[in-house]
């Protein structure tokens, strides 16, 4: 292996650290980390600045800000202690539904061994995620009244179909049927953030939160605008058990679809699912999925929707692969329909 093999671009680096690379010029501009630079002047990372780099993003997934990065990796550990007393709670709450799931694989062993088959539907429960939210209901037009059913519904939920599939009349049908649901449309910016301010203005709990997110999602490279401001509105106001959110990329530049996804990633386990529609490769990395992250595809024919695993060879895999595309190709296509000329009579 040559040794210009073991250097990676701040590109690469970003790509295998799963953050943007924003957020790594942004870690150099804080003094966190100290890219090589080749004779031609450009940024590498070599292998001491990966690591060092890994440590910084583990710290942030554990909740610290950059201020706290940086006192932690001085050397300062009364930073680190209640972000890790916060991870090991999650950590043996997963181990507590683990244990369940093991009780539950003993007794059906136990059950064939006196030659006693499982009942319908608990093999589907014990090799799926727990989930104790699901939902059922005829579907709308363009669909003509077939069944749509959803057995579990994850922490993130994706939404993505091509132009003219239903995908918005699909996530409207679930904001009315799920329990306590709310769907938070596209009117969130239209009007210039003015709705938005006002609510912040009117609620300083609310306003709280959403600085608060804001100052994350700016450390992690995004840029500030009245689009995201007024999506923060929507998804900290607090009420609604579940959220779906109409595109969720709109009006926001590619590092701030990197940071806002890492941030809903970093949420906590038990809060409000989210259903997200989107057709970006920003929001949507398929290569980045999680264990708690599930996709629903509306095909282009008006099939009834479904569920698509994220990897190469599943059914519908590529069709939810060409819906996706880069922020700066979504830029150049926003409001751009399908035409067809007309059919002679």
């Amino acid at each position: 292996m040559s040794s210009s093999a073991l250097f990676l671009t701040p590109s690469e680096a970003a790509k295998r650290l799963g953050v943007s690379t924003k957020a790594l010029r942004l870690y150099e501009q804080r003094g966190l980390v100290a890219p090589v630079r080749t004779a031609a002047g450009w940024r590498v990372y070599g292998p001491a600045e990966m690591v060092r780099t890994a440590e910084i993003v583990a710290l942030r997934a554990l909740g610290l800000s950059l201020a706290q990065v940086t006192r932690v990796l001085q050397g300062e550990a009364e930073e680190l202690e209640p972000a890790l007393a916060a991870h090991q709670a999650t950590l043996e709450d997963r181990v507590r539904q683990l244990a369940g799931t093991v009780e539950k694989v003993r007794g059906l062993r136990s059950d064939l061994a006196q030659g006693q088959m499982p009942l319908a539907g608990e093999l589907a429960r014990l090799v799926g995620p727990a989930a104790d939210l699901s939902v059922a209901f005829d579907l709308p037009w363009p669909w003509g009244g077939e069944r749509f059913e959803l057995r579990d519904i994850r922490a993130l939920n994706y939404i993505i179909g091509p132009l003219g599939s239903g995908k918005t009349r699909l996530a409207m049908r679930l904001a009315e049927t799920l329990p306590d649901a709310a769907f938070l449309g596209l009117e969130r910016s239209a009007d210039g953030g003015a709705a938005a301010q006002a609510r912040l203005d009117a609620d300083s709990a609310l306003e709280a939160r959403v600085d608060e997110s804001l100052a994350w999602l700016v450390e992690d490279g995004a840029v500030v605008s009245k689009p995201l401001i007024a999506l923060l509105v929507g998804l900290e106001t607090e009420g609604p058990a579940i959220l779906v959110v109409d595109i969720v990329e709109q009006g926001l530049d590619q590092a701030t679809q990197e940071a806002l996804i890492a941030h809903l990633r970093r949420r906590d386990p038990g809060g409000r699912p989210l259903f997200l529609i989107t057709r970006s490769s920003a929001i949507l990395d398929l290569a980045a999925m999680g264990a708690d992250e599930a996709i629903i595809l509306c095909p282009a024919n008006h099939s009834v929707p479904t569920r698509v695993a994220p990897y190469p060879g599943a059914p519908g895999y590529e069709a939810v692969a060409t819906c996706l595309a880069s922020p700066d190709v979504r830029a150049r296509t926003e409001g751009v329909i399908a035409w067809r000329p007309k059919v002679a009579q």
